[in-house]
């Protein structure tokens, strides 16, 4: 066994690529019409539900190819800058596991169907970071193997589920560009809002439909000069950001003290793969990470090439939406929302489209998204939170959103009675203002009346409009809070302060 040298170690880098699996939410599997897992109309079945004689491998069935799950497959590929291949073809991945009844697993291995991509990561401090992209290659999950007997009971043996296995997984490898854990995480996080905005996935991480496996190892500068490179590390079946984020930490650090334990580098057959430990928070030795040869790949002889022609492809790519990043820098420099308000809106594929809905209805402008927006993530948010939904299920259609806000851009809806009106007109026909009218929230528009309830409220608080008139801004709070009570709610706090400034520091009273 090699010896690791004792020198001091000068500095360690970290070297990540990145293998995601995606759980395709096709309505049928990859070569059966067997239900899907990966589609919402299949999930929670119960285990072995979703099974049919090509699921089960019997003898003599044949798998017939799923052309929605090339679709999507391309769709991905292309959002990630790749050529998508005119042909590639199907290949069996020859290996023994309980949860694969054929014994193989049908893949693409030197013909995939995406390769050469790159992405454009947005890192902190500003600017990009390219990730390249190596390929994204179509195949077919496992099943699922459980410990579990119902009721929570632990079982000795293990109990096979096929629901999962002939599922479309779509695998994206990238190549080894990240030097921080948190960089991964990030393009983790933007690949999920990619692959939702094209609806390929649901994206549901504790449902297995993404599942990451970050390759690790470091790169140690020693004091001497000697620079050795540790073996590299696979980590399991990640399905939290969490997860992802943990696991590289924590093989950063553990690499080095490996590689001084058994001074153990780079080279054949060093690979291991590893699994999480969500407890103990480390890695754990499953085994020694088998070679491309190992699985004895050759071409599935029941199965034809997919040939893509340009007409295929660009029916494809017309399916394709503005993508996450895009949206959010048009929402910052177009509309003039903060980076933060604009992520918020992009997070998930509903909520942006009701978004985009909202805008449109308020006229398309620059200000109508500003305006639209604000609204959406402050009184219709507080509404979502509420009743525990998202913003496009809290019970207001765009058109009524739009008429809300425009009551209280021109001044006929006061900010105190947001919460009100959204309450009212919520999941009824009701327009905003025929809502507002009915439950008398409108703002009363007669000026003698209003400057009859400034007068009361500085009446009643003669100290508060003498620091008013001092400059100390501050106690204009209690007035104008006096005047909203004599109103009713009915006017507007905005044109109220501006009046009472206007009275107290203008000469009069």
């Amino acid at each position: 066994m090699p010896v690791a040298s004792t020198a001091a170690v000068r500095s360690v880098r970290l070297k990540v690529g990145l293998e995601i699996h995606v759980e395709l939410a096709t309505r049928s599997k990859m070569f059966t019409r067997a239900g899907s897992p990966g589609n919402p109309e299949f999930y929670d079945r119960e285990p072995n539900s979703l099974v049919t004689p090509t699921v089960a491998a019997l003898p003599g069935t044949l798998p017939v190819m799923n052309r929605r799950a090339v679709e999507m497959s391309m769709m991905v590929g292309m959002a990630l800058g790749c050529s998508i291949a005119r042909r590639s073809k199907w290949d069996r991945k020859n290996y023994y596991y309980p949860d694969l009844p054929k014994g193989y697993q049908i893949s693409q291995y030197d013909l995939p169907l995406c390769h050469d991509g790159a992405f454009d990561l947005p890192v902190a401090g500003g600017g990009t970071k390219r990730i390249g992209i190596i390929r994204a290659h179509l195949e077919e999950d496992t099943g699922k193997l459980g410990h579990e007997l119902p009721g929570g009971f632990h079982y000795e043996g293990s109990l096979v589920d096929l629901n999962r296995a002939g599922t479309p997984l779509l695998e994206i490898v990238t190549a080894p560009d990240f030097d921080s854990a948190a960089d991964v995480v990030a393009f983790a996080q933007e690949l999920r809002s990619v692959c939702r905005f094209l609806g390929v996935t649901e994206g549901i991480m504790q449902k297995g439909h993404m599942r990451f496996e970050p390759n690790i190892n470091v790169i140690i500068e020693l004091e001497d000069g000697t620079v050795v490179k540790t073996p590299v590390v696979e980590v399991k079946n990640l399905n939290s950001f969490k997860a992802v984020k943990g696991a590289i930490e924590y093989e950063a650090a553990a690499q080095v003290d490996r590689w001084r334990e058994d001074g153990k580098v780079m080279g054949p057959n060093a690979k291991s793969t590893r699994g999480w430990d969500d407890v103990k928070c480390v890695t754990v030795l499953q085994r020694e990470k088998e070679d491309a040869h190992d699985y004895r790949y050759f071409p599935d002889p029941d199965l034809v090439p997919v040939m893509v022609d340009d007409a295929w492809r660009e029916r494809v790519r017309a399916e394709i939406p503005e993508l996450p990043l895009a949206r959010r820098a048009r929402y910052v420099g177009t509309y003039g929302l903060e980076e933060k308000d604009a992520a918020a809106l992009v997070e998930d594929r509903e909520p942006c489209i009701y978004f985009e809905s909202c805008v449109a209805e308020l006229g398309g402008t620059a200000k109508a998204g500003y305006a639209a927006g604000k609204f959406l993530l402050n009184q219709l948010a507080k509404r979502a939170n509420e009743i525990g939904c998202g913003l496009h299920a809290a019970g207001l259609t765009s058109k009524q959103v739009a008429g809300i806000v425009n009551l209280r851009e021109s001044g006929a809806l006061g900010a105190q009675n947001v919460d009100a009106l959204v309450a009212a007109i919520a999941s009824t026909p009701d327009d905003a203002k025929a809502a507002a009218e009915k439950a008398g929230l409108l703002v009363v528009r007669d000026d003698a009346a209003l400057d009859g309830w400034i007068d009361q409220a500085i009446a009643a608080n003669e100290q508060a409009a003498a620091d008013v008139r001092a400059g100390k801004m501050a106690a204009i709070g209690r007035i104008v809070g006096s005047v909203m009570k004599l109103a009713g709610g009915k006017v507007d706090a905005k044109t109220v302060n501006e009046r009472i400034v206007s009275r107290l520091q203008g000469g009069s009273q």
